[in-house]
């Protein structure tokens, strides 16, 4: 008997636990580059370390202080992803949402350029944009067999750019409006210069199939705002934006959904 009601209080509380972790609003972390790809770097300066900086210190923000969301990381340590596998497990974890961190750059050893942006899928519309979306789909140069795994896509060829002019980015309205959050948090927070919300055909994000962002945290070879992004400081600041936005995102996204509703309708009898 006494044996009957361990299983059966065992399997109430699997059951619970499941049902718990189902529930809960998932987001997953992409911190860019790692690995032998360093990403932009400047001097002492390396775009992987300051994207997997500010990575960690948002997933430790979202863990301390929401309990209904679960986080997921592409990578919490110095390894290689690569860019279809980053998608991948976004996509596996049913993910809510997806925020891929990196850090900007342009081709000359150093800028007056500042600010951070945030991109959604979409195609480029200027040069600048283009840009940096070549520089971060150029990751898949260091993959095997890259140009059978994106279909020929080839980052050196512009013309490759042409599958994101007829793509229907059906989660375009929640990564917009995700990504203004973003942008005045970083105005607001951290004080940084709001480079706004952009486009750009980004391969990452093109294979994630729930709203998704990619963030520009600032110019690696502006001197100053590299050392602003190096120290923990700095970091903290920039999670604290990202945070600051994910919870207002998902305020209104709790507000929507049919869960919330019926718990407030029966709240009102």
């Amino acid at each position: 008997m006494r044996k009957g009601l361990f299983l059966f209080v065992l399997l109430f509380i699997v059951c619970g636990l499941r049902l718990s972790s189902s529930n809960k609003f998932v987001v997953v972390i992409d911190a860019g580059h790692g690995g032998k790809d360093p990403g932009a770097m400047r001097g002492q300066f390396k775009e992987k370390d300051i994207n997997l900086g500010v990575a960690l210190a948002l997933g430790q923000l979202i863990e301390k202080n929401l309990d209904d969301v679960k986080v997921v990381y592409t990578r919490k340590s110095d390894v290689f992803i690569d860019l279809d596998r980053r998608a991948q497990i976004a996509n596996k974890a049913k993910a809510n949402l997806f925020i891929s961190i990196h850090t900007n750059s342009t081709e000359a050893k150093s800028t007056s350029a500042s600010g951070a942006d945030t991109y959604i899928l979409g195609l480029a519309r200027s040069a600048e944009n283009l840009a940096v979306a070549k520089r971060e789909n150029s990751v898949i140069l260091y993959e095997d067999d890259y140009q059978t795994k994106y279909e020929g896509f080839d980052p050196n060829k512009p013309e490759s750019n042409i599958i994101f002019e007829f793509m229907a980015n059906k989660y375009m309205e929640q990564s917009l409006q995700f990504a203004n959050y973003i942008q005045k948090n970083f105005k607001d927070v951290a004080r940084r210069i709001d480079r706004g919300v952009r486009q750009a055909g980004f391969l990452v994000l093109r294979k994630s199939s729930m709203p998704s962002v990619l963030i520009e945290l600032g110019f690696i070879n502006n001197d100053a705002e590299a050392r602003y992004l190096s120290p923990n400081l700095g970091q903290r600041a920039m999670a604290t934006s990202i945070y600051s936005g994910l919870k207002k995102y998902k305020l209104d996204f709790d507000k929507k959904r049919p869960s919330a509703n019926n718990n407030k309708s029966r709240s009102e009898y």
